[in-house]
């Protein structure tokens, strides 16, 4: 009960009661970066709160000449009123009547001002984001198309989206999450295409999270949205583009935008959504449909080829006349499927090591990993050179997989498949694929199945999913949405 009651105490009419409320509650005084001006107008005591770097310093100065040049005698009585209805000359102006909600808005940079004798304090968005220019994102790079993306600032991306979408029907619904961080989140959509049932779930699963902060933003939020599971595959789709950004609104899907993050949550989500990249639309038909059968090759790959690789090796009567060439001439000290454990950890420590190191020396450390240690290893006997040779290439199919998250959930799935085969050869492999197929037909994203359109098998879209259709030709929106109005042209 105090916790609610605090929430909902009203600004004082004493100025010095509330100056020495809000001094102790944002530690005025002791954070350098909380800023407090005390000053009279005329003759009415007023003060004002703003946060360092958040507030605009020049229009700060010229609100502060503006207020210090009233005399005294126009501004006698009302003193509120007249300056929120006609001396500050600010266009961005809010009444707030709570200490709560003050500090709220002045906490995400906004400037605050509490007078005299009023129950009300007036709130001015005069905030500066420090935000980056919006540049193309690293994973989703186009060759033809704009080079913008998004940024960790949310009205930017907003701002980003409405540019390609000047429809009147769109909404952009704002809450906060987190008691400590009060995050902004943005549940985006077309009001008349969206379906309101995807649209009500997210806003109520959005507004019951309780948790003090999610300083990691869209990630938090998904984890809270989707639920508790142990399934590696990405239940949503995340980009850093404007342009899929908004191709996935017109379509009919609901967008989430988390303050502080450059990525978009796209829901629902399907298998399929992950393995389709931009370039292919900034392609023609057919050039964009080989591209798109060039990635699902390297998905194949990073996938497949080391388990079957394995297995053909562990049974080379397999292995059919013309392709004996596969087969392995030196298998090295350690037993294959030990070569292949360490060759994936080893791997992904220079996948990590690659990141964690500065740009003008990542190439160089790249080429020593792969050239240096390779070579040693192979000569040493550590590894077959087979074993590097076919990691290499599913390395690159995995890399060329469009979705960073659904890259490293093949991963998982290629490590699992290598050891049944390792472990139950044949055998293993079939009960692999069979268990891996089961959980992927059995998993539900928002209500939405997750290998669709496979299971259950749709012609239509399984189509435009293996061919990349002309853009004239879709008239109508992916019927797994459930959208109110399929129609698109």
């Amino acid at each position: 009960m105090t916790h609610v009651t605090e929430k909902r105490r009203p600004i004082s009419d004493h100025i010095e009661e509330n100056k020495e409320y809000f001094h102790d509650r944002l530690g005025v005084g002791t954070s350098f970066d909380i800023a407090a001006h005390d000053f009279y107008i005329g003759s009415t005591r007023v003060l004002l709160y703003y946060i360092n770097g958040f507030a605009d310093s020049h229009l700060i100065t010229l609100i502060m000449k503006d207020l210090n040049d009233l005399r005294g005698r126009e501004v006698q009585n009302n003193v509120f009123d007249l300056l929120f209805y006609k001396y500050i000359p600010f266009y961005q102006l809010e009444k707030v009547s709570t200490t709560d909600e003050f500090m709220d808005k002045l906490l995400v940079g906004q400037v605050g001002l509490i007078i005299d004798h009023s129950p009300h304090a007036i709130i001015m968005d005069a905030k500066v984001l420090p935000v980056r220019t919006p540049a193309e994102p690293d994973t989703e790079r186009i060759v033809r198309g704009a080079h913008d993306g998004f940024t960790e600032a949310l009205v930017t991306n907003t701002v980003l989206t409405r540019r390609r979408i000047r429809d009147e029907r769109l909404r952009f619904e704002i809450m906060q999450i987190g008691e400590r961080t009060k995050t902004d989140v943005a549940v985006a959509y077309l009001k008349d295409v969206a379906n309101p049932k995807l649209v009500d779930t997210l806003k109520e699963r959005l507004q019951h999270i309780q948790i003090d902060g999610i300083p990691m933003a869209e990630k938090t939020v998904e984890e809270f949205i989707i639920g508790k599971t142990l399934n590696p595959f990405p239940m949503v789709r995340y980009t850093e583009r404007p342009d899929v950004a908004a191709v996935h609104l017109l379509e009919g899907h609901v967008l989430v935008y988390v303050d502080n993050s450059p990525s978009v949550m796209i829901t629902p989500a399907t298998y399929f959504h992950h393995v389709q990249h931009a370039e292919e639309y900034r392609q023609t038909p057919v050039v964009g449909a080989y591209l798109r059968w060039v990635r699902f090759f390297g998905i194949f790959a990073s996938l497949f080829i080391l388990p079957i690789w394995l297995l053909l090796v562990m049974h080379p009567s397999m292995i059919p006349e013309p392709l004996h060439f596969i087969g392995i001439k030196h298998k090295g000290s350690i037993p294959l499927l030990g070569q292949f454990l360490m060759a994936e950890v080893g791997l992904d420590l220079m996948r990590m090591a690659a990141i964690h190191t500065p740009t003008p020396l990542s190439v160089a450390m790249g080429l020593l990993a792969a050239i240096l240690v390779g070579d040693v290893a192979i000569k040493v006997g550590l590894f077959a050179p087979e074993v590097i040779l076919y990691l290499a290439v599913a390395a690159i199919g995995m890399y060329a997989t469009p979705s960073y998250e659904l890259s490293m959930a093949n991963r998982l799935v290629r490590l699992f498949l290598i050891l049944m085969v390792g472990f139950f050869s044949t055998t293993g492999l079939m009960i692999g694929l069979t268990l891996v197929l089961i959980a992927l037909a059995a998993t539900r994203s928002l209500d939405t199945p997750y290998l669709w359109p496979f299971i259950p098998f749709n012609y239509k879209a399984l189509k435009d999913v293996l061919i990349r259709m002309a853009v004239p030709q879709k008239n109508t929106r992916p019927s797994i949405v459930r959208s109110k109005n399929s129609a698109r042209q």
